[in-house]
């Protein structure tokens, strides 16, 4: 597998994984399925030189099987450019396979070269995976906002984890 920077044709890849995370419930807060034009703003506030999406694309079939993005925190406020927010999702296909922690070590690993100085990440409280996988990279809890993701089945808070790069 390799890592590379996402392009405008691997949209629909990254849209079809990000759905897969609002399935399973406890990934994001969003609830319902998003279309590729709903993303599109989004993909578009990414740029390679300072927030990039990263993609692990298989070899062999040329699949996405998961992908990373660092995105601008409070855009504009010239006090918060050295920040990010990561995002991470892997296909179901290809998880409890590494993908997510390589994923991770990457973006840190670009970070310093972006320009960045620190990452957070911002997950729902019961998202005990994510919680892990942020800790083995060095990641620790920075805040929590309690009860604050209201579901139609559930309440649950977010954490806040971060790390200086």
């Amino acid at each position: 597998m390799q890592i590379r920077i996402a392009t405008q044709n691997d949209l629909k890849q990254l849209v079809s994984i990000y759905n897969q995370a609002i399935t399973d419930g406890d990934c994001t807060a969003d609830i319902n399925p998003l279309t590729v034009a709903e993303r599109q703003e989004w993909f578009d506030g990414h740029s390679a030189d300072k927030y990039p999406i990263f993609v692990m694309e298989t070899e062999e079939v040329k699949t996405i099987a998961g992908w990373c993005s660092l995105s601008a925190h409070r855009r504009g406020r010239m006090a918060l450019e050295n920040v990010a927010e990561i995002s991470y999702y892997v296909d179901r296909r290809y998880r409890k396979k590494g993908i997510g922690s390589c994923l991770i070590e990457h973006a840190l690993h670009e970070a310093p070269r972006l320009g960045l100085h620190n990452l957070f990440a911002i997950l729902l409280d019961i998202n005990q995976t994510s919680v892990k996988l942020l800790e083995q990279n060095g990641f620790s809890q920075w805040g929590h906002l309690p009860d604050i993701a209201e579901f139609p089945d559930k309440i649950c808070g977010q954490f806040i984890y971060g790390r200086k790069v």
